[in-house]
């Protein structure tokens, strides 16, 4: 005799399955490590604070007008 299964519990068993391979793809195709995003977040704040250091009048923000 054969099994009697839920069919919306399969379909929904199916789905998540499908999604959850879905983000490992997408996790692989466009996710960064921890090490990466803060060796990027780094790169910028000294790259800020060399443009800071280069300013001829430290006091004065960029933008503001006299």
């Amino acid at each position: 005799m054969a099994q009697i299964i839920n069919l919306n519990k399969a379909r929904k068993r199916k789905a998540r399955a499908e999604g959850q391979a879905q983000a490992a793809q997408n996790r692989v195709r466009h996710g960064r490590t921890r090490e990466q995003k803060q060796r990027e977040t780094a790169e910028a704040e000294e790259a800020r604070r060399r443009l800071d250091a280069l300013r001829r009048d430290p006091a004065q923000e960029p933008g503001a007008e006299d």
